[in-house]
């Protein structure tokens, strides 16, 4: 970190003057409140007074360097004066400190204030540049004399424009909401400690704030918080670090103190024992299919939108009485809605296999797992030479869902053979012996068990047809309730990737239960902050309204960091008013092809008033049941909140 990221012209008074020791820590100390870097004052002035009583600062040669390690500071700073007359410091020498440096540090490993204290020391031995500094006829000259003398010393650039300490890459299933908040928990993070933070967002629109060569070679290293696979091969010989995107978001402290510390594994693209591999050998199993799961969820969903939502339009066009049998295709207009919706929406299970076993075997699985989806939602009847007809059957979701991760590994199991050829046919493997080998082999799979899934489908899609009013609105409440356990995380997307899993089966009840209960807990904390406005401190008030925005889109992610600061009155009245929500849409029959866009796809809907009724009632518990859980916060310590949040 350089100096003159810690130093600017506010925070440096020339020909100063003070009578003692205390005065001139007094003033050093005003200069750093300018900056905002302490919200203690009094306690950084303990801290730094303490420290001059262990042994004094005053180095010698006319210059002292008090400084202060507290968490009463928010982010490292430096402030800087010079006495012309001098002031006794208490020197090693006994001579008056002219020059004076003031470090604020705060409580973390990185011990900022030895690496400000080891680059001050190195370039104040330098008597010519102590010559310059007490010449400096104004704070800017005073900088520009530290940034040359650092660039000329240090062997640094002067534009560090591209350069950053820690790159980080943030990416959720959805690319919607988790991304952008963990990004935003990094770079926040990393501005409190005094590090620079630049965040690759894989977002729903594609690679936003894309690392550039350099910046990947000028950073001290790389954190990775995402559910979703990343290619990590850019950053071979740099410290790398992987974890959870809730991680990002609840953690950001952590993590970055983990990868600028020693304990951090250099990763390796290009050999065996990586520490990628460990860290993949480490995981769980369930988080393992978690992600290759998410991973084909996050590729199909587009798909799943444009095609259902197309689809609901061409429904809204027709006209019901010209040819009930073909609805939807009676009419040119809504014909032309259909036909674009269905060819989105009927590929939507080969995009879910072919990016499950790309997850699990890179680009080579992709085509394997792309041609098993295909199979197991077209099925083929095909003649054999003495006549005999072989049928494949469709074996729908489920059958898509088993075809990715089988042809995951099975792509996995040919590399692992092909390793054993010549190096000379390296060439000829992923072109011809993987896709060749192994959609055969996906063929032959499929063929065996798609009887057996394509029973399976349709004893759950009986059962569901079947099903009682009861049993319907128990599911609808679990599926509600599930939607606000974890707010994006694994629970929610269990419930969320089987209502849209249930599309592909024309089962359209489900998908309603799930998208309500996820819209209730961002518009339960928007109501409450409205209605109860003690519940909620002052300085998330804002943060609290947008939810009604984020609400009415289907983003349950909005709710998290009020859930996070307050888990155990949030989560069970968020659970409790999606469970009602889940429910109430079941009984009322709510139907929905769009598996997103919340209140703005109201139009495809079916029995859309009731179904607005379902999310408003859920909303309206779960607030009652939080503004009974939550004390009002007191005048006073909303103000402290405030401050604090400053």
């Amino acid at each position: 970190m350089k100096i003159t990221d810690l130093l600017n012209e506010k925070s440096i008074m020339l020909q100063g003057s003070a009578n003692s020791k205390q005065e001139a820590i007094d003033q050093l100390i005003e200069l750093m409140m300018e900056n905002g870097n302490i919200q203690d004052k009094d306690e950084y002035k303990r801290v730094v007074l303490k420290r001059e009583e262990e042994g004094t600062t005053g180095i010698g040669e006319g210059i002292a360097i008090p400084h202060g390690k507290t968490d009463a500071v928010t982010k490292p700073g430096l402030a800087a004066m010079v006495i012309p007359d001098g002031v006794n410091f208490d020197s090693l020498d006994g001579n008056p400190a002219k020059l004076l440096f003031l470090i604020a540090a705060p409580n973390t490993k990185d011990n900022v204030h030895l690496d400000v204290l080891s680059r001050l020391s190195t370039l104040l031995m330098d008597t010519n540049f102590r010559q310059a500094l007490f010449d400096a006829k104004s704070p800017k000259e005073f900088l520009k004399c530290i940034d040359e003398a650092e660039s000329e010393k240090l062997g640094e650039e002067k534009n560090e424009k591209d350069y950053y300490e820690i790159l980080a890459i943030t990416g959720c299933p959805t690319g919607i909401a988790h991304t952008y908040m963990a990004a935003e928990a990094l770079e926040q993070m990393g501005e409190q400690l005094g590090h620079k933070v630049k965040v690759e967002t894989h977002g729903s629109s594609g690679v936003k704030n894309k690392f550039t060569k350099e910046e990947i070679k000028n950073a001290k290293g790389i954190i990775v918080a995402s559910d979703t696979k990343i290619d990590l091969s850019r950053f071979d010989g740099k410290k790398l670090i992987k974890a959870k995107v809730a991680d990002g978001i609840n953690k950001p402290k952590e993590l970055i103190e983990h990868v600028l510390s020693p304990n951090a594994k250099v990763y390796h693209s290009n050999t065996k024992n990586t520490s990628e591999q460990d860290s993949e050998e480490k995981e769980k199993i369930g988080t393992k299919i978690y992600k290759h799961l998410m991973n084909g969820v996050t590729h199909m969903l587009p798909f799943v939108v444009g095609g259902g939502i197309l689809t609901a339009i061409a429904f809204l066009l027709d006209d019901y009485s010209i040819n009930p049998a073909n609805f939807g295709m009676n009419t040119p207009i809504a014909a032309f809605f259909k036909t674009v919706g269905g060819a989105a929406f009927n590929v939507m299970l080969y995009i879910l296999a072919g990016y499950i076993a790309m997850s699990i075997a890179d680009r080579p699985g992709l085509a394997v797992g792309f041609v098993g989806g295909i199979l197991a939602v077209q099925g083929t009847t095909f003649e054999s030479l003495t006549n005999a007809d072989i049928t494949l059957v469709s074996s729908g979701f489920l059958g898509a869902l088993i075809a990715g991760f089988v042809g995951g590994y099975i792509v996995l199991g040919l590399k692992k053979l092909c390793s054993y050829l010549p190096n000379s046919i390296e060439g000829i493997k992923t072109i011809l012996l993987y896709p060749v080998f192994g959609i055969l082999l996906m063929g032959l799979f499929m063929l065996i068990i798609n009887p057996y899934v394509a029973a399976i489908n349709t004893a759950i899609n009986n059962y569901l047809s079947s099903m009682s009013s009861a049993n319907k609105i128990i599911l609808g409440a679990i599926l509600g309730g599930m939607m606000a356990v974890d707010l994006g995380g694994p629970i929610n997307k269990a419930a969320y990737t089987f209502g849209t899993g249930m599309l592909a089966s024309g089962q359209y009840e489900i998908m309603a239960a799930v998208m309500a209960g996820g819209m209730v807990p961002p518009l339960a904390i928007a109501l409450l902050a409205t209605a109860f406005p003690r519940k909620i401190p002052k300085k998330d008030k804002q943060a609290a309204y947008v939810n009604y925005i984020m609400g009415l889109s289907f983003i349950s992610e909005g709710a998290i960091p009020f859930a996070s600061a307050d888990p155990l009155r949030t989560i069970p009245a968020f659970v409790i008013g999606s469970a009602i929500t889940g429910a109430l849409s079941m009984l009322f029959s709510c139907t929905l092809m769009a598996p997103h866009g919340g209140i703005f796809v109201i139009a495809t809907i079916g029995h859309p008033v009731k179904y607005l009724l379902a999310i408003a009632v859920g909303a309206i518990v779960s607030t009652a049941i939080m503004a009974k859980l939550k004390k009002n916060l007191p005048d006073y310590e909303n103000v402290k909140q405030v401050k604090e949040g400053m």
